[in-house]
């Protein structure tokens, strides 16, 4: 068998492209594995040769030392690849189709996955309800920031994409539906974006950037996107949105020199539990601050996406109630509103064939918007250095030199 390098968590801090074993179709004890996910048999599944595997804000967060990851867990939950092998159960899929990978792993046979709920598969963690690979609490399933990946269920969770050539032509944008493209696209279609809305969306990282596009897919008219970096902001800028410095004051007061009134049709939280405060809190986290902002600048009757992640472990947190997922949030201003909230990993099979479409036809540009930039795998730790630094940036790793 082929070597198998992989991007390997190795505590606060740290990264390395180390050599791990090569997939199989059974599941190996290992950093992170549940003992009752050892030894089972993985027929249903297929291995890939990796193309394109993105680092992800939501990997930043272990790789901070915000969440209890295991050392030595190997990473990468957006995955793009072609097949190299097929378990003896898998009928549709082919050696040498190009797919991409759902960054949910579901089975497609319980409750949840019957109901389009792939995000919260019951089958697949024995920890609890929904997987993902390479991640802190989701099963063990190993990680896709390598050269080869296990896929289970392979008939059910890989989308194969038509034609081949052209999806190679198109894959800096194709591989963004892995994860942040969908994720983005569900933090609006949750909030109820339509064509005409305003939209606040907090955070001008990748998926907040992803959100922005997909508002405008969805037929938004006026886009704005909070952050504290000012070259996020300006990528942001650069596609046609309206941007706030949130160190300059509270979004509220902003948005009304935007729009002519302090509220939106519709928001997004694209930042998650590492939040920041707003002004002269800018510097200072503040866990609850984007929660609180979204309920204060949505009309009442509107809705609310948070595809940001919130975590039930953060052992870097502030306070004790925050270290277990406890946050100050001002429930009752959100009850009065008669807001509504989606939270929740984005179930990626309700939009990604859509969003595929979108793209192999023009209608979006989500690679440039999203500033995607290819490296090799080697300089995946120094892609998460200038990832956690505030680079606007969506950084692609290339661990066979197949992107061109």
């Amino acid at each position: 068998m082929p070597g198998n390098r992989a991007v390997i968590y190795k505590g606060p801090g740290n990264v390395a492209v180390e050599t791990i074993d090569y997939p199989s179709l059974e599941l190996k004890d290992g950093p992170g594995v549940n003992p009752a996910n050892v030894g089972r048999k993985v027929n249903h599944g297929a291995i890939l040769r990796v193309v394109a595997s993105n680092i992800c804000g939501s990997d930043q967060h272990m790789v901070r030392g915000r969440t209890t990851a295991p050392s030595g867990l190997p990473l990468g939950h957006e995955i793009t690849g072609e097949v190299v092998e097929t378990g003896p159960d898998v009928e549709f899929i082919k050696v040498g189709d190009l797919v991409s990978v759902p960054f949910n792993i579901a089975c497609g046979r319980c409750i949840n996955c019957k109901e389009g709920k792939t995000g919260v598969c019951l089958n697949v963690n024995p920890d609890r309800p929904g997987s993902a690979y390479g991640y802190v609490d989701m099963g063990g399933w190993v990680g896709g920031q390598a050269e080869y990946a296990l896929v289970p269920y392979a008939d059910w969770n890989l989308l194969k994409f038509p034609d081949k050539d052209q999806a190679l032509a198109k894959i800096r944008d194709l591989t963004m539906l892995s994860d942040i493209f969908p994720t983005g696209y569900h933090g609006c279609v949750t909030a109820g974006v339509g064509p005409g809305s305003t939209v606040y969306i907090a955070g001008a990282g990748p998926v907040g950037l992803a959100a922005a596009t997909s508002a405008f897919l969805l037929g938004a008219a006026v886009v704005i996107v909070a952050d504290l970096q000012q070259e996020r902001l300006e990528q942001a800028r650069s596609f046609g949105c309206e941007t706030i410095d949130v160190s300059a004051g509270e979004p509220r007061d902003q948005i009304e020199q935007i729009l002519g009134e302090p509220e939106v049709d519709c928001a997004v939280d694209a930042v998650g539990f590492e939040a920041h405060g707003h002004g002269t809190d800018a510097r200072t986290e503040r866990p609850a601050t984007v929660l609180n902002t979204v309920m204060e600048v949505t009309r009442a009757g509107g809705a609310v996406g948070i595809p940001g992640l919130y975590v039930t472990g953060d052992p870097g947190a502030g306070d004790d109630a925050a270290k277990t997922g406890s946050l100050s949030i001002r429930l009752g201003l959100g009850w009065a509103k008669s807001l509504s909230f989606t939270t929740g990993q984005c179930p990626v099979m309700r939009y990604n064939r859509h969003l595929m479409k979108a793209i192999l036809h023009d209608r979006t540009q989500i690679a440039k918007n999203v500033n995607a930039t290819v490296i090799p795998l080697d300089q995946a730790p120094q892609g998460y250095a200038e990832f956690d630094k505030g680079a606007a940036r969506k950084y692609v790793l290339d661990p066979h030199g197949m992107i061109s």
